[in-house]
């Protein structure tokens, strides 16, 4: 074995052992259980060094475990090495002008939650449930998320080629994709059959709330009565946005909450003042409705404010905190979750619609998200039926 592979094994045996050590000698009883995880950590780190079939190249083995302790705890969570923790300190400082347009997620290989519409993925044909194999020839089993949205960015012009295995294939497909410039998607709202209004939202980035505001009143002023918001595949945005945006349809109650080991719990909640349509409401999610999405959903499902038509979302609402530490690298640690009305973390439960509807692949195949629904889209239909029944319900 090489002298360094040495040291590395050494180094980070000897942290293990020293932090087993002070723990006992602290009498740190209920910690008991991860002291004795520490200590099998480092011995299966001796088997490795001493056992494997051949010399390990053991910063690499480190490095793997690194990430794996951490991707264990969720799938946003990871370690950045010294290059990957530069490389992202600059992109967050300049980000780059170009993007495939992208939200994602990691179970095993990086997984696409949403495809943010006239995008350089959407043109490519990727859908949620789609997973990247690997990006820029690099595989994404050991790729983190922030990893992933580091080699997709890039200016303009510029080509990733990438991967994809598809939901109903089994051999992945090598694409190009063309980074550009991704413009965030308008707000889409009109009339549907008789005075129901229709409000698609597609992302909720930062001025969207205030979008479906100005929708909701234009809305009003043509006599919609009752009104379905579609926040299928809406999964990005910021988590304050959504809250704004579930604002203007309560008018009391809890929205969400954040809390965490050593966060303290934050709550919000509705502003009588911000509240903008207290009549009849019908909201549509699907496995695409993520993060800010969900907090809107939660809260009119848990304030019994109205009915969840669709599908269950997927399951984001994390706060986020970048570490760094000494050697130049980074932890990315979720250090609380947000929470739906009713307790449940929204990272681990997502949101179940009231009202359960499968929608046929191939409608969802042929939907426009720049434009109002088809007269066959099955969700919608169900939202309606909703609607003109007494099972929706206005707001207290």
């Amino acid at each position: 074995m090489s002298t360094r592979a040495k040291a590395a094994v050494l180094a980070l045996s000897l942290v293990v052992v020293g932090y087993v050590g002070l723990g006992s000698v602290l009498g740190r009883t209920a910690n008991e259980g991860a002291y004795r995880q520490l200590a099998v950590f480092s011995e299966v780190l001796a088997h490795i060094q001493n056992d494997y079939v051949e010399e390990p190249n053991m910063p690499r083995v480190t490095v793997g475990a690194l990430r794996g302790l951490l991707e264990a705890l969720d799938p946003y969570s990871t370690y950045l090495g010294p290059r990957e923790f530069a490389d992202y300190q600059a992109k967050k400082k300049a980000p780059p002008a170009g993007d495939v347009g992208l939200v994602l997620s990691k179970r095993g290989l990086i997984g696409i939650v949403a495809v943010l519409p006239d995008s350089p993925a959407a043109a490519a044909g990727l859908r949620t449930g789609d997973a990247l194999e690997s990006i820029a020839g690099f595989s994404t089993r050991e790729m983190s998320v922030e990893e992933a949205y580091l080699q997709l960015a890039g200016e303009p012009g510029s080509v990733v080629k990438v991967s994809v295995v598809h939901e109903q294939r089994a051999e992945p497909e090598p694409m190009e994709l063309v980074r550009a410039k991704v413009r965030t998607p308008k707000v889409v709202s009109g009339r549907l059959a008789g005075d129901v209004g229709y409000i698609k939202a597609a992302s909720l980035e930062p001025g969207k709330a205030a979008e479906v505001r100005a929708a909701i009143q234009q809305l009003r002023s043509q006599g919609m009565q009752k009104l379905i918001l579609d926040l299928r595949g809406c999964a990005s945005g910021s988590m304050d946005e959504g809250v704004e945006t579930a604002r203007l349809f309560l008018s009391s109650g809890m929205i969400t909450y954040t809390q965490g080991q050593r966060s303290p719990r934050q709550n919000f909640t509705a502003a009588p003042d911000k509240t903008a349509w207290t009549g009849p409401l019908a909201v549509l999610i699907n496995p695409g409705t993520a993060g800010p999405a969900e907090i809107v959903a939660a809260a009119v499902l848990d304030n019994k404010r109205g009915e969840v038509v669709g599908q269950r979302s997927y399951g984001v609402g994390q706060v986020q905190k970048i570490i760094p530490l000494e050697d130049g690298s980074a932890l990315l640690l979720s250090v609380a979750k947000y929470y739906t009305p009713s307790g449940k973390a929204l990272l681990d439960n997502a949101v179940t619609p009231s009202v359960g509807v499968e929608q046929p692949a191939e409608q969802a195949l042929a939907a426009q998200p720049n434009a109002m629904p088809a007269t066959a889209d099955a969700v919608v239909n169900k939202a309606l039926e909703v609607l003109r029944s007494a099972e929706a319900r206005p707001a207290a």
